[in-house]
């Protein structure tokens, strides 16, 4: 079998197991099938396929990203201190947050790649330290985030899920860019085999460093998406973010080796993962055993 008929293979498994999920959730559902229902179902699993988008830029490099938890924590913690205010305060504290994640990615980059530290140690420390500087700006939950923006980007337009909308627009817009640019095939590349890759002119190294920047942003993206979610800035959102956006890459089929997949398998996966949580919390199974 060509390479290209099992990735879409892949692509359809991961799709029909999806389907199948939520026509579960939705037959348990006490309101069934619904815009309020399917819209919360959309803000949830959004939240996860944002995280997961940034932890498949690490993954697609042979990475893991410990810090996409913290990352997201942080920049959450600073949304709630910019995002408000006049139309133009709010444009320029979302500017300043998606400009925050990306220079923390960044760190962990230059860490991996100049440090030379393994990243799953890296990551872990930056995320010690990310988590930390977030409980110290934010001890507890608090803050202040725009409404009008909020009501934009959480409910839905025509009986669509905004959110839903978003994770389109996200998955079309980074489609092109890992197929086709040069960085995203270097990625893609530096993931399959590092030394072949630097012999056939790849920038390793620059590749290396756009996928942790990438992580940061879309940790980002994250962050804000939960602001506007949660109307705060909360220090404590990380742990559940960092090993869920692996376990979303790995159920949308991409493999922790690397040089293998594309952003809209993560966000499957996360939807998949937010589904069978809804899942055991509509079938009456212990909070402490849904874990």
């Amino acid at each position: 079998m060509r390479k290209g008929d099992r990735r879409r293979i892949r692509l359809l498994l991961v799709i029909a197991v999806l389907v199948l999920l939520f026509a579960l959730f939705i037959a348990m559902h006490p309101r069934g099938l619904s815009v309020y229902v399917v819209t919360i179902w959309a803000n949830q699993g959004a939240l996860l396929a944002l995280a997961a988008i940034a932890q498949f830029f690490v993954v697609v490099v042979r990475g893991i990203d410990l810090s996409v938890g913290s990352m997201i924590a942080l920049t959450n913690v600073a949304a709630s201190f910019l995002v408000s205010g006049t139309p133009a305060q709010v444009a320029f504290g979302i500017v300043a947050v998606l400009l925050f994640g990306v220079l923390l990615g960044l760190i962990n980059g230059l860490i991996v790649v100049f440090g030379r530290v393994e990243p799953i140690v890296a990551t872990l420390a930056t995320g010690a330290i990310y988590g930390g500087i977030a409980l110290l700006l934010r001890p507890i939950p608090g803050g202040d985030i725009d409404e009008t923006l909020s009501d934009l980007l959480t409910y839905d337009i025509h009986g669509v899920p905004t959110s839903l909308i978003v994770l389109a627009i996200a998955g079309l817009a980074l489609r092109l860019p890992m197929s086709r640019t040069r960085i995203g095939l270097s990625m893609l590349a530096v993931g399959s085999g590092e030394s072949p890759a630097f012999l056939t002119g790849v920038r390793v190294d620059m590749a290396k460093l756009v996928a942790y920047s990438v992580a940061g942003l879309f940790s980002a993206l994250t962050a804000l998406y939960i602001a506007f979610v949660t109307l705060t800035g909360d220090a404590g959102i990380g742990p559940s973010y960092t090993l869920s956006s692996i376990a979303a890459v790995v159920l949308g089929g991409v493999p922790l080796t690397g040089g293998i997949g594309a952003p809209i398998l993560a966000v499957l996966g996360a939807l998949i993962l937010k589904t069978i949580s809804s899942l055991m919390f509509f079938s009456g199974i212990p909070p402490l055993a849904q874990s």
